[in-house]
């Protein structure tokens, strides 16, 4: 359990890191899944060591994934408008977008 769990910390911190540090809308839109990723090995780890009768933590797993995947459609629709109108994908020019 405790390896699984590590696994999902250093997952979840490298996404931190990712969103924290990134210039590129990609790049945090990664890190954004990597730290959905961790959230779900934590999940499943918890429940099947905690409940291993019901499915309770997969089913909260499903609907993270489903959360994520809505994420990504948003998230490169938004990539997308951006590079379309200023020939790039800094996140700099997102306050423009508002005007």
């Amino acid at each position: 359990m405790l390896q699984y769990l590590a696994l999902a910390a250093i997952l979840f911190a490298i996404g931190i890191f990712g969103v924290l540090t990134r210039r590129n809308a990609i790049g945090i839109l990664m890190s954004l899944e990597l730290m959905f990723n961790a959230v779900n090995i934590n999940l499943v780890t918890f429940n099947k060591f905690i409940g291993p009768d019901n499915l309770v933590g997969q089913i909260f797993a499903i609907f993270v994934i489903v959360i994520a995947a809505a994420e990504a459609v948003v998230g490169l629709a938004i990539v997308l408008l951006l590079y379309r109108n200023w020939q790039g994908i800094d996140i700099g020019n997102i306050n423009i977008m508002k005007w």
